[in-house]
């Protein structure tokens, strides 16, 4: 049936749509790129790795992604050590995602304060930039007040076994020794998380939090939670491979546990000025470096495991890219055109954050 669904897609020419997508995108100053996103030909001779076809046969090949993102302010990635958890990471008691995601329900749901959440580096005031061409699923962080809680693979870097090591997107951000407890997620939330707080940080002075920039070039999600769907815990997998892989022969570093931080916390400097300045200084080094490096992670459910596999690349300046659909066989067109190049591959796009950048040519501009 699937296969009759996508022979059906293609007798009624999908190429409009993707030309009405990509004029979209760029009427809304979201870099993009015509390039395939598939460099083989299909079936493919370059040894690929397929996916099982009982696996394939239950991707939704035909159904619109472009819009099927739910938008948020801030993605916190915790880490667990795991690829799997319990169907929903924020009920298993006594974990850091299940008290954050108590402090976040017993949250103000209209936040004063929230029209001044930080600028990213290089864009006006999201506050104030109302797009004439706006796109589904493509949103600013600051335009939301959802906080989306996720389960990393990542080990802890604490020495103590009840601490956490937790990323937060987009503002790119590694805050280390969080508790695993209702007061270490109230602490987190206060200073790092609640969607009134700037990308800096709160100025409150009086939290136990660290934090740092995360010292990779990009970091790569991708979603494997078998207990949620089957279809992501098959293709994850392959997926980090693919991206290692690929990534490395373009002379990259690739890891898969997150590197240890370097230089004093963000917190030593004053808050202002002197604190927004370091923190970008930093952000733009991973770029201006010779040494590129990534971080690939797997993530509990993102949503839309039907369009398994499901990725989302996350770059310095503050977009997030979520792209559906993905394969092996993409993999390095997206490494080539997105990661490299800055530019969206339309074809695999269901949504991101801080995608419209209508001075720039390229994501990853300053």
């Amino acid at each position: 049936m699937n296969r009759l669904k996508q022979l059906v897609a293609i007798l009624l020419n999908p190429t409009d749509d993707l030309e009405q997508s990509h004029g979209a995108l760029e009427a809304a100053g979201v870099p993009v790129s015509f390039a395939d996103c598939r460099n083989c030909p299909n079936p493919c001779e370059d040894g690929h790795e397929e996916y099982p076809h009982r696996i394939a046969s239950m991707i939704d090949r035909t159904s619109e992604m472009l819009g099927s993102v739910r938008p948020y302010r801030r993605q916190v990635v915790i880490s667990t050590g795991k690829s799997d958890w319990k169907r929903s990471v924020t009920s298993e008691q006594g974990s850091l995602a299940s008290y954050l995601a108590a402090i976040e329900g017993a949250a103000p749901t209209t936040l004063t304060g929230f029209s001044t959440p930080g600028t990213l580096p290089g864009t006006p005031n999201s506050t104030s930039l109302h797009l004439p061409n706006a796109v589904a699923g493509i949103f600013k962080d600051s335009e939301t007040h959802v906080v989306s809680i996720l389960n990393g693979s990542h080990d802890t870097l604490s020495k103590h076994y009840d601490h956490e090591t937790v990323l937060i997107f987009p503002d790119y951000k590694v805050v280390a020794e969080v508790p695993r407890s209702l007061d270490g997620a109230r602490d987190l939330w206060r200073n790092s998380v609640n969607p009134s707080v700037s990308r800096q940080g709160s100025s409150s002075g009086s939290s136990a939090v660290k934090s740092w920039v995360i010292p990779y070039a990009c970091v790569i999600l991708i979603c494997s939670h078998r207990r949620r769907d089957a279809r992501c815990a098959v293709v994850a997998p392959k997926l980090e491979y693919a991206f290692s892989e690929t990534l490395e022969r373009e002379g990259w570093d690739v890891h898969t546990q997150l590197d240890d931080p370097t230089g004093p916390p963000l917190e030593d400097f004053a808050d202002g000025y002197e604190k927004e300045a370091e923190l970008n200084r930093r952000l733009q080094e991973l770029d201006n470096g010779l040494a590129k490096r990534a971080l690939v992670l797997k993530t509990s459910h993102i949503g839309g495991h039907k369009y398994a596999g499901n990725v989302i690349i996350y770059m310095p300046q503050g977009a997030g890219v979520w792209y559906g659909r993905v394969s092996t066989h993409e993999v390095e067109p997206i490494v080539r055109t997105t990661i490299l190049g800055g530019q969206i591959l339309p074809p695999l796009l269901r949504g991101g954050v801080n995608l419209a950048r209508p001075d720039c040519k390229r994501l990853n501009d300053w």
